[in-house]
């Protein structure tokens, strides 16, 4: 596959024959597209002083859809052509019938720029790539003798989109996406424990291969797994816990976030359905989902069906004020879309999805948080979930977490869980420190078998009567 510029219409396509296809399907319907998209990626991974992995993937194809109500016909191909053009415009246009729709109004066009458009796999060579990855393996083996294996990833790839409307609105993306990842594996008397760090974001590599920004990733690694060196059996039972700042806003992002998200609450099937302008939160708990924020990974300068990205207030002092849309969703509720559209890839038709979702802060200090902690947790790192988006009911296993007991940080403790509702997490929430703090870029949020780069953040909160999974009493 060319590294040239992807350009369907110029390679592949005549615009203009292409237009009247798409118009041909979408007529009579609500609304529609043609979204192409070229996807090349790179992913290097060096584990215990030798090269694991080293894969480069490239894709390319389009998404025809045609919207009429409720119902939606979608067809993709790999191969960009006018006949796979023609095949796929007969599939989507079984899905409008005899039509009666009428075409949306086009999305508001955008100029805003939110990332580089340069190529991040090309942005060092691949010797420099094994090299740098060979340094961290060395430079994380000498930060302590109690290292004994280390592993570290460098990701890159770039994502190439156009979109074509039936009116003719024509937009085009360049979207990189660069992460680099390192994970330590501590023994002592015969225990081994493990520490990961990382992130990215859509920046170039460069500033991601600089040995000031790997080198803290290293050092945050080691010193998670340290701290599990001296974890103890986690409690079990119900207890206030505080949580930190930045990547704990997963929590966040899965217990409430998708509950937000506009199809869930016009079906009826979310948590938060029929409750909008009523509070669902305590007071001055404002949570957003942001996809202008420059550079990161969940950052889209437009979303996949054309819309441009938007700073979306979901609730504002504890009031549910906004839901996150697509087109279709927002068409159906009588709302403008927000831009949060998105696919994952030219293979799977939009819906709504979160971008950068956040919880703002508030004026508290987080050590006064921490004080007023009298029985419980304080949960800085989080691994995996499971959430229910009927009810909100989640549970998330800490990565890094301590007992505190009369304000007072004890022992780390390993093995916690932590359960709950995020309805009932959002009413029970005490305290919000004046420290908010995006996560470090390394989300990936899975909906119906999609799955796309996100991004998450809160302040230091504290929750009060979640039930805590342990193996102590």
């Amino acid at each position: 596959m060319s590294d040239m510029p992807f350009r369907p219409f110029e390679q592949a396509l005549d615009q203009d024959q292409a237009l009247n296809t798409l118009r041909e399907a979408t007529l009579g319907a609500d609304d529609g597209e043609l979204f192409l998209e070229r996807r090349r990626g790179e992913a290097l991974v060096f584990d215990d002083g030798r090269v694991r992995n080293a894969s480069y993937d490239a894709s390319e194809g389009f998404g025809l859809r045609a919207v009429n109500g409720e119902v939606t016909g979608y067809a993709h191909s790999s191969e960009i052509s006018q006949a796979a053009l023609d095949r796929a415009a007969a599939t989507a246009r079984l899905a409008v019938g005899e039509g009666g729709g009428t075409l949306a109004e086009p999305p508001q066009a955008t100029n805003k720029r939110l990332y580089t458009d340069a190529d991040p796999i090309a942005g060092a060579t691949f010797p420099a790539k094994i090299e740098t990855l060979r340094e961290i393996d060395a430079f994380a083996r000498d930060l302590d003798s109690r290292v004994v294996q280390v592993s570290a990833t460098i990701a890159a790839s770039l994502q190439e989109i156009e979109i074509l409307r039936p009116e003719g609105t024509h937009l085009r993306d360049v979207r990189p996406m660069t992460r680099v990842n390192v994970s330590v594996i501590v023994e002592q008397d015969g225990r081994r424990e493990t520490g990961t760090a990382g992130g990215g974001g859509r920046v170039g590599l460069d500033e991601l291969l600089d040995p000031a920004d790997w080198q803290d990733k290293a050092r945050e690694a080691l010193r998670i797994a340290l701290v599990n060196l001296d974890a103890v059996p986690a409690p079990a039972g119900v207890m206030d816990v505080v949580l930190g700042p930045g990547w704990p806003g997963i929590l966040l992002h899965e217990a409430i976030g998708h509950g937000l998200e506009g199809d869930f609450n016009r079906k009826g099937s979310s948590a938060f359905a029929g409750l909008m302008g009523q509070q669902v939160a305590a007071r001055g708990v404002t949570v957003l989902d942001d996809g202008t924020i420059p550079d990161r990974r969940g950052s889209i300068s437009f979303d996949d069906e054309g819309t441009p990205s938007g700073k979306n207030v979901l609730i504002e002092d504890g009031i549910l004020v906004g839901y996150m849309q697509d087109r279709q969703n927002a068409r159906l509720m009588g709302v403008k879309p927000t831009g949060n559209g998105r696919r994952e890839s030219y293979a799977h038709a939009p819906m709504p999805r979160m971008t950068n979702t956040y919880m703002m802060g508030g004026d508290a200090k987080p050590e006064d948080i921490v004080a007023d902690l009298k029985d419980g947790i304080y949960a800085v790192g989080f691994g995996g979930g499971q959430v229910d988006i009927t009810n909100g009911k989640f549970v998330f296993s800490c990565t890094e977490a301590y007992r505190v007991q009369n304000g007072k940080v004890g022992a780390p403790v390993k093995g916690a869980t932590l359960i709950g509702d995020g309805a009932n997490a959002l009413k029970r929430i005490r305290a919000l420190g004046n420290d908010m703090a995006l996560d470090p870029g390394m989300g990936n949020c899975g909906k119906a078998g999609q799955w796309v780069p996100v991004g998450v953040g809160q302040p230091t909160v504290m929750i009060g009567g979640l039930t805590v999974g342990g193996s102590a009493a």
